[in-house]
């Protein structure tokens, strides 16, 4: 043992020899120092036998030893140095010697040298005692908090870890070490990369002396509840390499890669083993040369190196943190080891990390930010997100015991707009939603109720619909005019951090469980139209682009708004007709509103009053009965504590008004034996029904549906129907909205078709006009209808004009 001890002692005064040598004279090679010592320690003539043997003895005493070549070549050069040995010749025999003026350099070099050995040893003693403190109060702490019921909290979270769940994360709560040791709590917010492996190192002690883990495996420390959150947009210098707090909601998230924490290089010419401790927010570590013997022929040894894994994502700022028109802030961070693959776009999170600097690639003195997260906690919902006071609650009830609510609700929504009360009462049970069921098998039942405005220009449509951002718990905002597919769902992104692609949410995926709304839905490309139809009925999107493949949460409630594509709505003109979008894209929405710009004397005045009014007065004109705070609140309020079921009394009135809708589909005499019978309800209009009766009961705080919620969703959507689903014949056929046009004109489409098929080959030029017509009578149509017909079966492009009045089929 004291054998060791003086071996240890004697390789600590060589290495500070050494070190004082190498920074007093420029040497070729660092080993050409060994034989300069060895010079230096005799202080006299020696020969080269002797000098060998002391060389020899200095070297084994070195924890990296020199090969015996580089030692002989170091000395041969060294002796070779008249700068910096003399030479005396006695009987034949060489003796050298340092020089007197290197001799003294080195002693100059040797006294600077031991000072500042003596002052780090003492600043290193210092710290070994100041860390030594810090582990053994974490210890303490580890040990002897307790919960409230008397139990020591961390270590049965620890004994989870080993026993139960094998996680490799101890979650710790910043409150309960504050109120523990505030010190080295404000110490961890300020000095994170000291404090945080300290903590590391008390777990591991705990583990080897309370649980008697012979070999503890690495349980990370990860702090969470500090005591201020800090905005993405206020995120600056003063934080960094600081530990600090952030909600945000995850934009991007990269592939998996491997990060060696530990790299061990390996010379290929003698072998020689060099490790280099790497940090995920600074440039690898590399070694240029060997230490040993000064070759370049260096490599990565992955065998011996240690890895982990490693991801990159952003966070974009919280909709509810912006104000509005502010442009959305991100930051950019870094996940690792057992961080990794928790996060997808559009999950809202608290999460602690390190600011961290990186430099950024332009000419200018700037660096990027960058976020090394400790801690993660998922928002599932983000309507906890909004504070929910016991006198919120009780005035919400009070108003729940109004008879007038109704009258109250659409008042107080969007009050800058007259008029429009039967589309601002869907629509804000819209925002209160049904109830969403998902079974065991993954099989989703959506609760959303989707919604769409269309209609004549300037009547509002636009400025109802960005209003309920302000009482959206979670809302996102979109113009169709300038968005593409993948900024309504997600697009494969290429990462400058990473170098990798990753993914980023769209609208649809960063409103998952909130509200996206969308103005100018007819605006959209038509890639982001047919992106659509998946989020609205399964609540997902999928992605595949650029070698990913992922299936992210869309589960959004959507409110749009359109325009008619000839500028003003035309009341012969079906809905689909009217609107570019896809009918099935149509049929996906639960509530359709057409707006109807007529004029009205006494419906102008008003409209210019209130106009006035606002104009003139401002807010205090428009003041709500219901605040917009409240409203929001409780919105927020009834989706957490109120999921409302149909109760099975309830059944029956649903089923049979179900049924005695489809049995009022009056068939013609044609349709009995052939033809596209009209539907006037789909099980899509049904479920609508059960969702709108769920919202009025959610409304109302209630978990069970009542007569009263059920009538109200019959005559929504009743109405809705009477708007956009009357045939030519004042009958409901739901056809106009999955396909486009109603079954009779389908059907009536059809027979033209066949009657030109048989005429088209009887002359030259086709099947005329008069003949058509005469055929089509039969069928009970008329002349005009027929011309009808025609124009739009060539708009449709099934048939076609080889001369004037003359028709063909296409094909």
């Amino acid at each position: 043992m004291e054998k060791e001890r003086k071996s240890k002692r004697k390789r600590k005064d060589f290495e500070i020899y050494i070190s004082a040598i190498r920074k007093a004279i420029n040497l070729y090679k660092p080993h050409d120092a060994l034989p300069i010592l060895a010079l230096y320690i005799a202080n006299d003539y020696i020969t080269r036998q002797d000098l060998n043997e002391r060389v020899e003895e200095i070297n084994s005493y070195l924890e990296n030893k020199y090969s015996s070549a580089s030692l002989s070549q170091g000395i041969s050069r060294v002796l070779n140095n008249t700068d910096i040995v003399e030479v005396k010749v006695v009987k034949g025999v060489k003796y050298y010697k340092l020089l007197d003026d290197v001799k003294s350099d080195i002693a100059k070099m040797l006294k600077i040298v031991f000072k500042e050995q003596e002052i780090q040893a003492k600043l290193e003693a210092e710290k070994i005692s100041e860390r030594e403190a810090m582990i053994d109060t974490f210890v303490e702490f580890l040990r002897n908090y307790l919960g409230d019921d008397g139990k020591p909290i961390y270590m049965n979270k620890i004994a989870d870890l080993i026993t139960i769940t094998g996680s490799k994360s101890l979650l710790i709560d910043y409150s309960n070490l504050n109120s523990f040791n505030s010190t080295l709590a404000e110490k961890l917010l300020e000095d994170p990369e000291k404090v945080i492996p300290i903590a590391q190192d008390a777990i591991f002690i705990v583990l080897k002396e309370d649980f008697l883990e012979e070999k503890p495996f690495l349980i990370h420390p990860r702090f969470y509840n500090l005591p201020r959150t800090v905005f993405v947009k206020n995120v600056g210098d003063k934080h960094i390499n600081k530990l600090i707090q952030v909600e945000a909601v995850v934009t991007r998230v990269s592939e998996l890669k491997p990060f060696v924490t530990r790299a061990v290089y390996l010379c290929k010419h003698c072998g020689h083993e060099m490790v280099r401790l790497q940090k995920p927010f600074s440039p690898m570590v590399k070694v240029s040369k060997c230490e040993n013997c000064g070759s370049r022929h260096i490599e990565l040894d992955v065998t011996k190196s240690t890895f982990i894994p490693f991801q990159t994502v952003r966070f974009q700022e919280l909709p509810n943190n912006m104000k509005p028109g502010e442009p959305p802030r991100f930051i950019d961070a870094i996940l690792l080891d057992d961080l990794v693959n928790v996060l997808i776009p559009g999950t809202r999170v608290r999460i602690t990390g390190i600011l961290r600097l990186l430099p950024d690639n332009t000419s200018f003195a700037t660096f990027k930010k960058l976020l090394e997260v400790n801690c993660i906690e998922v928002l599932d919902q983000g309507l906890e997100d909004i504070k929910i006071e016991e006198e919120d609650v009780t005035k919400i009830k009070e108003f729940l015991r109004r008879p007038d609510l109704k009258n109250l609700i659409v008042k107080s929504v969007v009050p800058t707009v007259k008029g429009y009360d039967w589309v601002k009462w869907g629509l804000t049970l819209a925002m209160f939603g049904g109830s969403t069921i998902t079974f065991e098998d993954g099989t989703r039942l959506r609760g959303e109720i989707h919604t769409i405005l269309v209609g004549d220009p300037s009547t509002a449509k636009s400025t109802i619909v960005r209003w309920f951002i302000n009482i959206a718990p979670r809302g996102v905002y979109t113009s169709g005019r300038g968005a593409t597919s993948a900024g309504i769902t997600a697009a494969a992104v290429y990462d400058e951090i990473s170098k990798s692609w990753m993914l980023e949410g769209g609208a649809l995926v960063l409103a998952d469980q909130g509200v996206a709304i969308i103005d100018e839905l007819d605006k959209l490309s038509d890639d982001a139209k047919k992106s659509l139809h998946e989020a609205l009925e399964h609540g997902t999107v999928s992605v595949s682009k650029a070698g990913i493949n992922a299936n992210l949460n869309a589960r959004a409630t959507l409110i749009a708004a359109a325009n008619p594509k000839y500028g003003r709505w035309n009341r012969m003109k079906t809905l689909p007709e009217q609107i570019d979008l896809d009918p099935a894209l149509l049929s996906r929405f639960d509530l359709i509103y057409v707006f109807l710009d007529e004029p009205d004397e006494t419906w102008d005045s008003e409209v210019a009053r209130h106009i006035l009014k606002v104009r003139n007065k401002g807010k205090v004109a428009i003041e709500p009965p219901i605040p917009t705070d409240l409203l929001r609140k409780w919105i927020a309020y009834a989706r957490l504590n109120y999921n409302p079921k149909i109760p099975e009394n309830l059944w029956d009135l649903l089923i049979r008004y179900y049924v005695s809708l489809r049995k009022r589909a009056k068939k013609q005499e044609e349709d009995k034996e052939s033809g596209i019978k009209p539907l006037p309800i789909t099980p899509r209009q049904f479920e609508a029904m059960i969702r709108l009766s769920q919202a009025r009961a959610r409304m109302y705080l209630r978990d069970t549906v009542t007569r009263e919620d059920v009538d109200e969703a019959l005559r929504i959507v009743e109405q809705m129907l009477r708007m956009v689903a009357m045939d030519e014949e004042g009958e409901f056929d739901v056809s106009i909205l999955e396909v486009g046009r109603s079954s009779r004109k389908i059907n009536k489409e059809a027979t033209i078709l066949d009657i030109i098929k048989e005429l088209q080959d009887l002359e030259d030029w086709g099947a005329p006009e008069d003949d058509i017509i005469k055929e089509s009578i039969k069928y009970n149509m008329s002349a005009r209808e027929v011309r009808t017909i025609l124009r739009e079966l060539i708009e449709q492009r099934k048939i076609y004009i080889p001369r004037e009045r003359y028709y063909k089929v296409c094909g």
